[in-house]
């Protein structure tokens, strides 16, 4: 899934976008744990997530996060959820708009998804300051 040549300028696009927000560090994770298997997979997230929708300019990296945030908390998507917390520090969202993001969950998506989200969220901003690493 890493870039060769006659890949399409969307993948590519995509790369950089995914880069910019999960960090380098986890993308060459998912590289490395890439299989045939899942390769379809991956090329379509990296095509249709990072280069199509989070690619676009309408709406800053910074408010595409709070919005996933929201989407994966009222879904239940937890391990998700705490990859786009930690991705947060990279796309400009302080963890109090995640905070805001979880109580609008509350709100609309009932309080045990929000209360399992900030659980995670708590975990994962915990987990990256222990790590040193600022969150902005």
């Amino acid at each position: 899934m890493s870039e060769k040549p006659g890949q399409s300028a969307r993948f590519k696009q995509g790369m950089a976008t995914r880069r910019a927000v999960l960090g380098d560090a986890h993308v060459e994770r998912a590289v490395a744990a890439m299989s045939a298997f899942d390769e379809p997979f991956q090329t379509f997230i990296t095509e249709g997530a990072w280069g199509s929708v989070w690619s676009r300019s309408q709406l800053t990296k910074r408010e595409r996060s709070i919005i996933t945030i929201a989407l994966l908390a009222a879904l239940g998507h937890h391990e998700e959820l705490a990859m786009h917390a930690r991705a947060a520090a990279n796309t400009g969202a302080s963890p109090e708009d995640i905070r805001e993001a979880l109580l609008h969950v509350a709100v609309y998506a009932g309080a045990p998804a929000a209360n399992s989200a900030f659980r995670i969220v708590k975990k994962a901003l915990a987990d990256m300051a222990s790590a040193g690493r600022e969150e902005k």
